[in-house]
């Protein structure tokens, strides 16, 4: 990840194969603590989808919510692809940023 210029999609997971978020932010680790607490969205909160699972990074904010509205009409098979590509174990990603 890089300068504070950057946007970010980013998909947060409950478990292996489980609840899927998709959401987008110029800020992952300011984000997600907000999810993790209870004061971002109710839905990631309600369903504990906390687990970083894929980020893709963006140089405008138009690029980024144009990617995230895209991810959010796909099928939920072609989320789980996207995230297996990198992610095989759906690894908490969270560490590494």
């Amino acid at each position: 990840m890089s300068a504070a210029s950057s946007y970010y999609v980013y998909v947060l997971a409950s478990r292996h194969h489980g609840t899927i978020y998709v959401g987008v932010t110029n800020d992952i680790r300011l984000r997600l603590e907000p999810h993790r607490s209870g004061r971002g969205s109710k839905f990631v909160y309600k369903y504990g989808v906390f687990r970083l699972v894929h980020v893709e990074e963006f140089a405008t904010p138009q690029e980024a919510i144009a990617r995230e509205k895209q991810l959010k009409f796909w099928k939920r098979d072609w989320k789980i692809k996207l995230i297996e590509a990198d992610n095989p174990d759906w690894n908490d990603l969270s560490g590494l940023i």
